[in-house]
């Protein structure tokens, strides 16, 4: 059967491999990125008017764009509603982003550790994928500069606040210091934001792309960890330069997004009552990330190393006694327990061993300490037996 080319590069998602192995309800999982299904609110359906149900603007619905427009305007980002398009969860922008800039060999940049999806998206186009390492406060400057005066990215793809999978939120001064070298260098970005009202500091800062002032640029968000990701919808901010040729892969590709799911998204965002949720939100998301911290350094204090997230979902493990984390999942699975290795975040993932994701949002706080204890014997004895 001839598949195109393409194909042979298409990898099976490991997190949903491990979600779907993580389905057995004793299982304690670590691995996903879910929301709470306890802070998932009620939504009402019933005063939906019945032309929801037919086919739509490509761009999105108007009275949602310009919500979701004016939302960008109040953080900063210089825009209008003609430049917002709604997409079907924002992993479309991704592909969207994939198709308009890369071709086979095309050079893009990004940070190491990333996000996995992304990766695949891009690698599935055929990228050459250029990386930079990622600090406490946002990537090293130097490295940063050394890769764009020697390579001519199409993009940069970058998560600011609350990366995905390290938490690492970007410092002003490094906001600025990117901004800065992109319009140096005239390199496009794409800036990813789903987890930026989960901040538990109180702590913001305003995007990149509100502080660039001749690169071109895509912004891009979602009401996935914030409201219902099943509704399945995101949206897109593009300078004026991309923003048709965005559009026109919106069209070729879904002709719109669904909207049942964007009537629903536009009776929470900019509410008062969306303002209350997001609040409640955060405090809830705080109990669970201290009382995970909390379990972390009974059972990995003597084993890793982590930062305490100042917000998003996730704690990101570095390993003193650096071992393929890919390894440890049948043994924690027998256990049990599912978590998601480190290395598939890195576009070279056998040079990154030794790191591991884990989710403190979705875990029943009652198995919390049971499932880290089980995770941290299983490493101890994988240590134990590379001594050996």
């Amino acid at each position: 059967m001839a598949f195109s080319e393409r194909v042979s590069r298409l990898k099976s998602s490991l997190i949903r491999e491990i979600l779907a192995a993580a389905q057995r309800p004793e299982v304690m999982s670590f691995a996903g990125g879910l929301p709470a299904e306890a802070m998932l609110p009620k939504v009402e359906w019933a005063d939906m008017p019945l032309a929801m149900g037919q086919y739509g603007m490509s761009e999105g619905e108007p009275a949602l764009r310009e919500a979701l427009a004016a939302e960008a305007r109040a953080l900063g980002v210089p825009c209008e509603a003609s430049q917002v398009l709604v997409v079907s969860g924002s992993q479309q922008t991704l592909d969207l982003a994939a198709k308009l800039y890369i071709d086979k060999g095309t050079e893009i940049m990004l940070e190491a550790p990333t996000y996995l999806a992304a990766l695949q998206i891009f690698q599935l186009f055929g990228a050459d994928c250029l990386t930079v390492p990622l600090e406490a406060d946002g990537p090293n400057l130097n490295e940063l500069r050394a890769r764009l005066e020697k390579h001519h990215p199409a993009f940069i793809y970058l998560i600011p606040t609350f990366q995905n999978p390290s938490a690492v939120r970007y410092s002003e001064a490094k906001r600025d210091a990117v901004a800065a070298l992109l319009d140096e260098f005239g390199v496009t970005l794409i800036e990813d934001e789903p987890y930026r009202e989960l901040t538990f500091d109180g702590g913001s800062a305003t995007p990149i792309v509100s502080r660039l002032k001749k690169a071109s640029w895509i912004y891009t968000g979602t009401v996935s960890k914030t409201l219902l990701p099943g509704l399945r919808v995101g949206y897109l901010i593009a300078s004026p330069d991309l923003f048709p040729h965005l559009l026109r892969l919106k069209q070729s590709a879904d002709l719109h997004t669904n909207r049942v799911g964007q009537w629903q998204a536009l009776q929470w965002i900019g509410s008062e009552k969306f303002r209350d949720h997001l609040s409640e939100l955060r405090d809830f998301y705080r109990v669970r990330r201290d009382a995970f911290q909390l379990a972390l350094e009974t059972h990995f204090c003597d084993l890793a190393e982590w930062n305490v997230p100042q917000g998003g979902l996730f704690f990101w493990l570095t390993l003193k006694q650096p071992l393929d984390t890919r390894t440890l999942l049948n043994e924690a699975l027998a256990q049990d327990v599912a978590f998601m290795p480190g290395e598939p975040f890195f576009s070279e993932p056998d040079n990154n061993p030794g790191h591991l994701r884990l989710n403190f949002s979705h875990i029943d706080p009652a198995r919390l300490d049971e499932g880290l204890k089980r995770l941290a014997g299983v490493v101890r004895q994988a240590q134990a037996a590379q001594a050996a």
